[in-house]
């Protein structure tokens, strides 16, 4: 009977499955956890492990309840099991959000309580600009209130998403209030503002206020207290799966764990080595504890890649290797060899998306390329350059914000004073970010000034200035005067320095807690478009140019265009070519990731910074391409130690070096050693499996296991 199923599928839709596969569909019964590595046929079991319950055990569609992390995946489960199996009913495919919702929505009608959504799609600019009695009720307008309330200025964007990011970890953690100050986070008075915020849902109007995470946190005490509604929920569903369990949370998981006390019959689908989300709530560390939970549980390992090539796979399969907190796995593949795994270093950063544009203008099928980066900030560089070439893309999370940034903002509003200095409307913007020196005070004496003059000459008339500051402003008058008449790449360099404006911002990010890197970044992004252009103008229209160009590339989907994407949103994505970009120090890992010291949470970061580095790398299908460089903005730059440690795997060092350092007990600290990499530094500190070495380009953090093996170190004689 059983083989009928199979032989029948495979005979209706080409599916055949490997021994692991059958496996894990044909153990029907208690707690299974499949451990499926990157392009290895998930999807397709999980979906032949449904079909074969309903159609081999006899089990009602209805009983069967198969939890998803985003609707576009529950979609696409929902579509894919319709493909398989036609003639059956629908199975009930949901995310775990839309799970929680129905418990709280039957809690609440019940008790007869009144609750309102207050997050979703919402034009928040349209809204703001009603009357308050007319606003509706929404987290993010909520929150704007209370920053401005709390701090007295009014929130970015930026702090906007990191506020609501630390207060989603602190509901998917399931951390209680005492334990609220030990969150990190750089947004000002974040834990008053979410304090505030708990208590304004609660009484800040007639009925009680839920966001998204308050449905799986509410969710959650409903069914722990609510024993009826528990068992009503339990008896409901026979079999559960859940899917990309590794980025589930605390609160997830207890959750599904409620819903299969009674049965345990739950298949988890998850890869612990592809948990990139712990900055949002996800605890991957629950895989690692899965037995102690479930002490019957089978757990089974699906290592064949049926993706990438021999090259690829056996690259990121080393590569994964370099992190110690997950399950021992061997990925392997039956696929032939295809071209070896490239590095390509430059010598400056500004040849990366030049080079990018070359190699992609020689490819056709333009929907079979992927260019992937960590952070959103790389993808306008690369927008303005494809634009440029003509090549046609789809910015698969396109970040709209940038073009309206206030530092975006500031230096367009700096360019229009060089056309008209005679609106103390623009001044005001930017009167505290130049050497200018213009207090709040002076600033409200010239806004009643109303001559239609200068608002420098009217600064220097009428209004008390400090002695130091006629020099400062008659200097000003000018530099606005003469660059009108620059370039806009001339312009900018003058706005950053010769106004001031560079190390106003650097003042900010002390006072605020802006990350200066991120706003450095910015003005250089604006350089990177201003260059070649020869007006101010131009410069304006190239920016809502290219604003419009990356409203409509949302349109693109499915086309034969390139894609691009970060690491994050490129997880379950795949292409026969994929270029990884920005591979340096800094950004992958990043600043925060790679700390000197060697403590536990660090060194959880720097792992989730190398499984994101791995879930590019299997994007990729036949050819994988990591691009580095050495210098960037006028300064050097290191190329990511993951690229260094690639370099060793997929090129070896040579071992036979007789002076390269074999044993741990060799390391020792205050020792001077020299790296084929990095050249000579002297070791700080050394523990179980990492050593920090002070070299000249910087302190390092290394992996012994690697030093030792492929011979990177060697003493050097004093």
């Amino acid at each position: 009977m059983r083989e009928d199923f199979f032989v029948r599928k495979k005979n209706e839709i080409g599916v055949s499955l490997n021994e692991v596969q059958l496996k894990a569909v044909l153990q029907t019964q208690g707690p299974v956890l499949l451990l499926a590595s990157p392009g290895s046929g998930k999807t397709t079991t999980m979906i032949m492990r449904i079909g074969y319950l309903i159609e081999e055990r006899g089990v009602d569609p209805s009983r069967i309840k198969a939890v998803t992390f985003s609707r576009a995946a529950a979609t696409e489960m929902k579509e894919r099991f319709k493909r398989f199996f036609p003639g059956l009913s629908p199975v009930d495919f949901s995310t775990i959000h839309s799970l929680a919702f129905e418990v709280v929505r039957e809690y609440f009608r019940k008790k007869n309580l009144d609750f309102q959504i207050i997050e979703g799609d919402l034009d928040l600019e349209s809204q703001e600009s009603q009357g308050a009695d007319q606003q509706p009720l929404h987290k993010k307008l909520i929150l704007r209130k209370l920053y401005q309330s709390l701090v007295g200025e009014h929130i970015t964007d930026d702090q906007m998403e990191e506020l609501t990011t630390y207060i989603s970890f602190i509901k998917n953690k399931m951390i209680p209030p005492e334990k609220w100050p030990g969150v990190k986070v750089d947004v000002p008075e974040a834990e008053r503002i979410l304090r505030e915020y708990e208590a304004f849902k609660k009484s800040g109007s007639n009925k009680l206020l839920l966001d998204y995470d308050d449905m799986l946190t509410i969710g959650n005490k409903i069914l722990e207290r609510d024993r009826e509604l528990l068992q009503r929920y339990q008896q409901r569903y026979d079999y559960v799966l859940t899917d990309e369990s590794q980025d589930t949370s605390l609160v997830q998981h207890a959750i599904i764990e409620k819903l299969v006390g009674e049965h345990r019959n739950l298949c988890v689908f998850a890869d612990d080595d592809q948990s990139i989300y712990s900055w949002r709530g996800a605890e991957p560390s629950y895989l690692l504890n899965f037995k102690k939970v479930y002490p019957n549980a089978v757990v089974l390992f699906m290592e064949q890649n049926y993706r990438s090539s021999k090259n690829i796979v056996e690259a990121a399969n080393q590569f994964i290797k370099r992190n110690k907190n997950r399950y021992e796995k061997n990925m392997f593949t039956g696929n032939p060899p295809s071209q070896p795994v490239r590095i390509k270093s430059f010598a400056d950063y500004q040849y990366q998306a030049k080079y990018l544009v070359q190699e992609i203008q020689k490819i056709e099928k333009l929907s079979e390329v992927a260019v992937l980066y960590r952070n959103h900030s790389s993808s306008i560089a690369l927008m303005n350059e494809f634009d440029r070439a003509g090549i046609p893309f789809y910015m698969k999370d396109a970040d709209h914000r940038f073009f309206s940034h206030w530092v975006v903002q500031d230096i367009l509003n700096f360019m229009r004073m060089s056309f008209t200095d005679k609106r103390a409307d623009i001044l005001e913007s930017i009167h505290m970010k130049f050497n200018g020196y213009i207090s709040k005070q002076q600033m409200a004496a010239l806004k009643d000034i109303k001559n239609q003059g200068s608002v420098f000459d009217n600064l220097l008339r009428y209004v008390p200035v400090q002695d130091y500051q006629v020099k400062a402003l008659t200097e000003c008058k000018e530099t606005f005067q003469q660059m009108k008449s620059l370039s806009p790449l001339e312009a900018i360099q003058v706005i950053r320095k010769r106004l001031g404006y560079e190390k106003a911002l650097e003042k900010m990010c002390e006072r605020l807690g802006f990350r200066k890197e991120y706003l450095i970044g910015i003005l250089n992004t604006l350089e990177e478009i201003a260059n070649g252009l020869e007006s101010l103008e131009e410069f304006a229209r190239r920016l809502r140019h290219l604003e419009s160009v990356l409203k409509s590339s949302k349109s693109r989907k499915g086309q034969n265009v390139v894609t691009c994407s970060t690491f994050h949103s490129a997880k379950g994505l795949e292409f026969e070519r994929v270029y990884m970009i920005d591979l340096i120090d800094g950004i992958i890992p990043s600043s925060e990731d790679f700390k000197d010291d060697l403590t536990a949470s660090n060194k959880s970061l720097m792992e989730e910074a190398a499984r994101l580095f791995y879930v590019g790398m299997t994007r990729a299908k036949q050819h994988l391409e990591f691009i580095v460089y050495r210098e960037r903005d006028g300064k050097k730059v290191d190329e990511s130690i993951f690229v260094v440690d690639l370099k060793n795997m997929v090129k070896p060092s040579k071992q036979d070096n007789p002076d390269a350092i074999k044993d741990k007990a060799d390391l020792i600290v205050g020792k001077v050693v020299k790296h084929r990499a990095f050249g000579q530094g002297m070791i700080l500190e050394v523990n179980e499996d990492q050593i920090k070495v002070d070299f000249e380009k910087g302190v390092k953090v290394l992996l012994i296991a690697a030093c030792l093996e492929m011979g990177l170190l060697e003493g050097v004689a004093e």
